[in-house]
């Protein structure tokens, strides 16, 4: 039996894919000096405001979670301090009062002399909410899709592990890549799994090691890698 999709199942699994991807994703940039951020709509909607509002520290430690207050400003604080880049799982309050669970995925961000002058990436939603649900439905609906999932499960399993995520979250997460870079799911994953092999696996850096891998898998794939 062929293991590849069909043209018809791979339109169906774009369809689905679609439907349980995170829509709430946005970008940020932060430079070192003198503090100053810029986002995107996206993350400006996530913390309940309109386009043109401009973030500053103080905002953004505002609206974390009480109880996860204290561990981002201590994040911020280590990547002003080492030129690290900012990453963290929390939780952010709304204007409106409402919780949603972020991953904070950056990278370094340099200048002309290739110094370290600030970081950038992004601000992922990964909420619980009933788009979730739709993998169940690609299971049921592709099971050609099976030939694929070792991979995908291995890539799934390593960002539930870096940024505390559930099997559906990190699936989203994989799916937004893909979508992003536009690269089969398959392709990314694999080579994900192939980077993992690479780290360092340092304690303290394992996160920020990630999240550069994370954000840069797509340059290192062969220009034949596999479809999914």
């Amino acid at each position: 039996m062929e293991s590849g999709l069909t043209p018809e199942d791979a339109r169906a699994f774009d369809r689905v894919l679609g439907a349980g991807t995170p829509q709430n994703v946005g970008y940020f940039h932060f430079w070192f000096s003198g503090q100053k951020w810029e986002w995107s709509d996206e993350v400006a909607r996530m913390h309940g405001y309109v386009s043109g509002m401009e973030p500053t520290t103080e905002l953004l430690l505002a609206h974390k979670h009480p109880d996860d207050r204290a561990q981002v400003a201590s994040a911020l604080a280590k990547s002003i301090e080492t030129g690290e880049p900012f990453c963290s799982s929390h939780r952010i309050i709304d204007t409106e009062g409402g919780v949603h669970h972020v991953i904070v995925v950056a990278d370094r961000m340099v200048d002309g002399k290739n110094e370290v002058i600030g970081t950038s990436g992004y601000y992922i939603d990964v909420t619980t909410t009933i788009a979730e649900h739709r993998r169940e439905t690609l299971d049921d609906t592709l099971p050609e899709l099976y030939a694929a999932r070792a991979v995908i499960e291995q890539a799934k399993g390593a960002l539930m592990l870096v940024y505390g995520l559930n099997a559906e979250q990190a699936f989203r997460v994989l799916s937004w890549r893909s979508q992003e870079t536009n690269t089969k799911l398959r392709a990314l994953a694999t080579q994900l799994v192939t980077d993992l092999r690479s780290m360092v696996h340092s304690t303290t850096g394992m996160r920020t090691e990630f999240d550069h891998l994370l954000l840069t898998v797509h340059t290192r794939i062969p220009s034949d890698g596999p479809a999914t």
